[in-house]
């Protein structure tokens, strides 16, 4: 009852963050391939009067890419976002936003000026209200239309190169779930034929901050649907986990009693309808996912391939990822042998950093471990658990990051697969993010973790403050000896300086005497002279 009430409350929410123009989804926008709107704020395009950004070219990187992918000019990903725009906003300072209406990640406020650090936590460390509110949200999120973004539901040549647009409203969660379907879809080559082997946000360097831009902006819009600027995604640290402790109805939803594969009827996922599922229809018709309802949510957690997955990652796996000094390494792809990335992803073994295309482990594992919805790449986040997963997995990534401290660099600036070179835009997203943009630490970003910042405590607490209580304890004995080793080089100083002043003054008088010598000595003189 009491989420119920809590549901209705956000319900009201919904109109009072008002609504933004829809990006770009004209046959104007798409032929003149320019995505510049106007903020509401001045009326200009980008906020370009309040001086929040301009309508600019894309430059675009000409880094060569590997060999993964052999085709040119047959998919509309390729060197996002040019086959639809080719002008986007600009942003200036702190503003970001495809008009540039809203604030860099990590500051607030109505110039953008007030920096922030909300934190993620646990979700078995949030009160029951606070459960309850992250949970009517996910609800609100699913029965609300986006006000700013519609998905293409053809490609740009079905488009007739944007003079018939093609394009569905969407609900705020549902458009996630969509961004996730499209970044990793199939390349469609025309009749029947696909290309398989191409994904721009797994498999390769970009995974990572791929999924963080991913998370961050699934929170802004959450923030600005709920009017709740503090809100966070909780994590599930899955670490020795024995099961899908969250798999429960007072949380993520429980098994239903007359179907293992579908949830209880008591959690109010069971209602969910599932979008962007039927990978095999939409390569035989050619055709992009546009939205529609698929079905129910699946979820049978533990019946999995258990020669795959033999179980859960722990605690030591987590611990041998962080272990691992290089981020990328060989073909940068799930072949890739002791990188962090494709160990943390799951393709390579947790307990020797070598590729094993047997075996999923790490995040991989948990998908699999699932067994439903969340176990295909491509609609895995219809599952609201892919959140809570996600955000525990870019946890490990921040703590590798505060570990090894990598510079930018690090992360390959050429030859990573297509889309994911370091200064590669990332797809599908308008405004424009670059991979190497997020790796970065999670504090340049305005937020931080409630597991990071006790273990942090932690080293203080057993390594640094030891020294210290230490040191305290002999501070008076430390004081009392550079008191006295003053007072002694205070006397030795002057006595040193008494010492040479009558030394000085001796050497003084024996200047002023004449030149004595012995008579034997001038004569010794006057020979050396004759000589």
């Amino acid at each position: 009852m009491l989420l119920a009430a809590l549901c209705f409350l956000l319900w009201s929410f919904r109109t009072s963050t008002g609504h933004f123009p829809r990006a770009c989804a004209s046959s104007k926008s798409l032929m003149e391939k320019e995505c510049c709107p106007t903020w509401r704020g001045d009326g200009s395009p980008c906020g370009q009067l309040s001086g929040r950004g301009a309508c600019q070219n894309i430059v675009l990187s000409n880094a060569p890419r590997g060999p993964q992918f052999p085709f040119t000019g047959v998919d509309d990903r390729e060197s996002w976002p040019s086959v639809f725009y080719n002008r986007t906003c600009h942003c200036f300072g702190n503003f970001m936003g495809f008009n540039c209406g809203n604030c860099k990640f990590g500051f607030w406020g109505p110039n953008c000026t007030e920096k922030r650090l909300l934190v993620r936590r646990n979700i078995f460390d949030l009160s029951v209200p606070e459960k309850n509110k992250f949970l009517a949200y996910l609800t609100l999120a699913k029965h609300t239309t986006s006000p700013d973004y519609v998905i293409p539901t053809g490609t740009y040549g079905q488009m007739n190169n944007g003079s018939t647009p093609m394009f569905n409203d969407i609900n705020i969660y549902d458009l996630f779930v969509w961004m996730h379907y499209y970044v990793s879809r199939d390349t469609l080559l025309g009749g029947s034929q696909v290309w398989k082997d191409i994904d721009f946000a797994h498999e390769a360097p970009g995974f990572l901050p791929w999924h963080r831009l991913f998370l961050l902006l699934w929170e802004q819009e959450i923030q600005k649907l709920t009017g709740d600027e503090n809100f966070t995604i909780p994590y599930w640290d899955w670490r020795d986990a024995k099961g899908c402790d969250i798999c429960t109805n007072e949380y993520m939803g429980g098994h239903n009693p007359a179907n293992p594969n579908l949830l209880s009827p008591a959690s109010f996922f069971s209602s969910w309808q599932i979008i962007c599922t039927r990978l095999e229809e939409y390569n035989s018709r050619q055709a992009l996912c546009d939205g529609s309802p698929e079905g129910p949510l699946l979820r049978n957690p533990g019946n999995h391939d258990k020669a795959r997955t033999p179980r859960l990652p722990s605690s030591a796996d987590v611990e041998f990822c962080l272990s691992l000094t290089q981020y990328e390494s060989d073909s940068m792809d799930k072949a890739a042998n002791f990188s962090f990335r494709n160990t943390l992803e799951g393709f390579a073994s947790p307990l020797t950093g070598i590729a094993d295309a047997s075996q999923s482990s790490m995040h991989n594992a948990l998908h699999i471990y699932m067994n439903g919805t969340m176990s295909q790449v491509q609609g895995s986040a219809n599952d609201p658990i892919f959140l809570l997963h996600h955000t525990f997995v870019d946890s490990i990534f921040e703590q590798w990051l505060r570990r090894h401290h990598p510079l930018q660099e690090v992360y390959p600036e050429a030859n990573a697969p297509i889309g994911h070179n370091r200064e590669s835009y990332m797809v599908p997203f308008i405004p424009l993010y670059r991979n190497g943009d997020f790796f970065i630490s999670s504090r340049d970003l305005g937020y931080d973790y409630s597991n990071l910042q006790e273990s942090e405590r932690d080293i203080f607490q057993d390594y640094i403050r030891p020294y210290l209580e230490q040191a305290s304890r002999i501070w008076p004995w430390l004081t009392g000896a550079a008191m006295v080793g003053s007072v002694l080089t205070l006397v030795l100083g002057g006595i040193t300086r008494l010492l040479c002043r009558r030394r000085k003054r001796k050497q003084l008088h024996e200047e002023k005497q004449p030149l004595l010598m012995e008579k034997e000595d001038y004569h010794s003189l006057l020979y050396q002279t004759h000589l």
